[in-house]
């Protein structure tokens, strides 16, 4: 039988960065600190593609995944980020005419959150792992992991809620300005969502909890699934106690990696992409920035 995928291309001397198989969902389980925690993961892998082969073997990607996940099952691997770069490097090996793999994995994550202890239940976030894989001309393999989640919250716009308090101080003159600048006026507000990523190296461990905590502190506040009216009156107030641009919560974001990660080494990649669903604009608006650990570091403190 000819193999078709090792014939040459009718359109020569194109390589293709990435040929791959995508949303392949897997079960798998996550040893972490005191607990095992079950998942289902939905990866998407790939390599690249020498301008002269028609076709990637894309069965050797789902036959290692069924390798690495599928028949360890029982097994829980050290982190999703760990089994993503596992991953990476064996593609390299079961393509031998590639030289660079990508893996990435999106999984539904759940935390107890609430208001109070009595309002707690289980609040979804995402965690989003991955891992690149490089072959060197002398063959050595070479990877490099990262670990991302995010969490929905809440933020409130600053500059509306400045001209509401100007209007409000011509309506209301009787009122004193203190009134106005020390008790929070209405403004507008936006359903958040926002990620963190680290790329940190083989022998660091990050804790997908403390991502998540880091995004929900530079949020306006966070959501919750159980309010009630008193709740609700709680979060609107602590929200809008801390009105917040989508600039600011990267900002906010960023700031605060360097106290929660002391041990990461400064070359540590860092990024923060941030997302506001606006309510009175047909738009939403975003914000992202990468720096590193030691950047951040170096930087001068407010």
């Amino acid at each position: 039988m000819n193999d078709v995928h090792a014939m040459p291309p009718r359109a020569a001397n194109l390589g293709l960065e990435r040929v791959g198989v995508s949303r392949v969902k897997k079960p798998l389980t996550v040893q972490r600190p005191g607990r095992v925690v079950t998942l289902t993961a939905t990866f998407s892998v790939s390599v690249d593609l020498p301008p002269d082969r028609k076709g990637s073997d894309l069965s050797r990607n789902a036959e290692l995944l069924a390798e690495l996940v599928d028949e360890r099952l029982g097994d829980p691997v050290p982190s999703l980020e760990a089994l993503c770069e596992s991953i990476a490097r064996s593609l390299l090996q079961k393509h031998p005419s590639a030289r660079r793999s990508c893996v990435t994995a999106e999984a539904d994550y759940f935390l107890r959150r609430g208001i109070s202890a009595e309002r707690s239940s289980f609040e979804d976030y995402l965690l989003i792992a991955g891992a690149f894989g490089e072959r060197a001309s002398d063959g050595t393999i070479t990877s490099h992991r990262s670990i991302g989640a995010e969490a929905v919250g809440m933020t409130t716009c600053p500059c509306a809620m400045e001209s509401c308090r100007a209007l409000l101080e011509k309506e209301y003159p009787g009122l004193a300005r203190a009134e106005f600048t020390e008790v929070p006026v209405v403004t507008h507000n936006q359903r958040n969502r926002t990620r963190l990523f680290l790329e940190p190296p083989d022998d660091s461990e990050v804790e997908a909890d403390t991502l998540i905590g880091l995004i929900e502190a530079a949020q306006s506040s966070p959501t919750f699934a159980i309010l009630k009216r008193g709740d609700e009156a709680r979060v609107v107030l602590d929200a809008h106690r801390r009105p917040r641009f989508v600039e600011d919560v990267v900002r906010e974001l960023l700031a605060s990696v360097p106290a929660a990660f002391p041990r990461l080494p400064e070359a540590t990649k860092v990024r923060a992409e941030s997302t506001s669903e606006e309510s009175i604009h047909k738009y939403d608006v975003v914000a992202a920035h990468e720096i590193s650990l030691g950047a951040l570091r170096a930087r001068p403190s407010a």
